[in-house]
């Protein structure tokens, strides 16, 4: 038998040639306007900086107590810093009071079986004797 087609062997070794070339024109554009589109994902309203798209409440609410003057609203330099708490910049402390008026206390429940045992019912499984 053979080792197989001359068409196979060319689409192999377009492939690995594709490879070695590496991303195409159109690629690239893409790959780039992608980069410039993240580098520019926060910009601050009073002074134009701008800040990559990882970059945190805390980072930002840096920038308006360093660069700009006592008393800046930080919501007036970034709009996602309208409900940030310097005191709680994870947010643990809003997600446990969150939690906590959301769930409702149980009521205990009386460990009084006399009503269920006077209606009827067993407290328990009982073997049957035979």
């Amino acid at each position: 038998m053979g080792k197989g087609s001359n068409v196979q062997k060319a689409q192999a070794a377009r492939e690995r040639n594709q490879k070695k070339q590496g991303k195409s024109d159109e690629e690239r554009k893409a790959a780039s306007a992608k980069a410039v589109k993240d580098a520019s994902a926060f910009i601050c309203k009073l002074c134009r900086q701008t800040f990559m798209v990882n970059a945190r409440p805390p980072v930002l609410y840096l920038h308006v107590t360093s660069k700009h003057p006592a008393g800046t609203d930080p919501a007036a330099c970034f709009d996602m810093l309208k409900d940030f708490d310097p005191n709680d910049p994870k947010g643990l402390k809003k997600e446990a009071a969150a939690k906590a008026a959301a769930k409702p206390k149980k009521k205990k429940q009386n460990d009084n079986f006399d009503d269920l045992l006077s209606a009827g019912l067993s407290s328990g499984k009982s073997k049957k004797k035979k």
